[in-house]
């Protein structure tokens, strides 16, 4: 009998009979719809399906995140979670318990201490200190502040303070005020500080002028006691001695009749005799007036002092 071998993987296969061609042409297998250009494009991409299937994945969380942070914000929850983080810290100690004040030589302390403890928030973490700063230049004696934190529990205030110049009275009222003419505080004419007095409607925010129409004559300014400003357009000076000096309307022309005035007093010595007043309103005329009892009386001095009006 003969012996019949057979080789492992030797068994021959039957051809498939190809049929007639159909559009897909050979190897193309079954007919499937046409891929998009998007199709095309993703298919294109050097990465896998998988790969390409997390970050599918990631896009959508991503976009549910978002969408849910916007609706969180319009519901007000991100306020909601900063209010509790602030309560949270101002429960374990972060909260404004002590306030430490610099700078302040004149000024009352209290309203400062007012302001920065009467905040409703007063959480170390959210305190709004723009807002308290704000409220702090708003105190009269407060030219400019800083306010820092000092954790845990402590708020500091660096104050600048501003520069009274003068006292203006008005409506029966003394107020002490600066160079800028505000106001720092009300005064009684029993604590009057060894300042100038400037009188009138207004008078305060002529202040920056009278020192610098004072700046003209430096050896009357520390003379002067107070000042009357008239008609909202000129000033009346007052001087320590007693007498009064009526000068000009502007600038210009009442800064020339104080030094002129200045240059008689230190050649006749005009202050201190007895004089009324002196009236220098008009350029031409220099005019002096005496106490009633010496109205009938010339003195040698109204000659001197027209003679050197008229040679300066």
């Amino acid at each position: 009998m003969a012996e019949a071998r057979i080789r492992r993987g030797g068994t021959a296969r039957l051809a498939r009979t190809a049929g007639p061609r159909g559009r897909n042409g050979p190897g193309r297998g079954k007919p499937g719809k046409r891929r998009s250009w998007i199709g095309r494009l993703v298919h294109a991409l050097p990465v896998s399906d998988d790969t390409l299937q997390r970050m599918a994945s990631w896009a959508i969380v991503g976009i549910v995140v978002a969408a849910t942070a916007g609706v969180a914000a319009l519901l007000g929850v991100p306020a909601m979670a900063e209010q509790k983080v602030a309560q949270v810290a101002a429960n374990a100690g972060f909260e404004v318990q002590k306030v430490e004040v610099r700078g302040v030589e004149r000024m009352d302390e209290l309203p400062v201490y007012n302001i920065a403890l009467g905040q409703v928030d007063r959480s170390m973490l959210s305190l709004d200190l723009p807002k308290v700063r704000n409220e702090m230049l708003k105190l009269g004696w407060v030219k400019d502040a800083r306010i820092s934190r000092r954790l845990p529990d402590t708020l500091v205030v660096d104050i600048v303070e501003r520069d009274p110049v003068a006292v203006w009275q008005h409506d029966g009222q003394l107020h002490l005020i600066d160079v800028q003419g505000i106001v720092l505080q009300s005064v009684s004419t029993a604590a009057m500080p060894d300042l100038p007095l400037v009188v009138g409607p207004d008078a305060n925010r002529q202040t920056a002028g009278l020192n610098k129409l004072m700046e003209n004559a430096p050896a009357l300014k520390p003379m002067l006691a107070g000042a009357t400003w008239v008609g909202n357009r000129r000033w009346d000076l007052r001087f320590q001695s007693g007498e009064t000096l009526s000068l000009p309307e502007g600038d210009a022309a009442s800064a020339t009749a104080l030094v002129n005035f200045a240059r008689m007093d230190g050649v006749n010595r005009l202050l201190g005799r007895g004089i009324v007043k002196f009236d220098m309103r008009d350029p031409d005329r220099f005019v002096l007036r005496l106490p009633q009892d010496q109205a009938g009386r010339k003195p040698d001095i109204e000659a001197k002092a027209v003679a050197a009006g008229e040679e300066g």
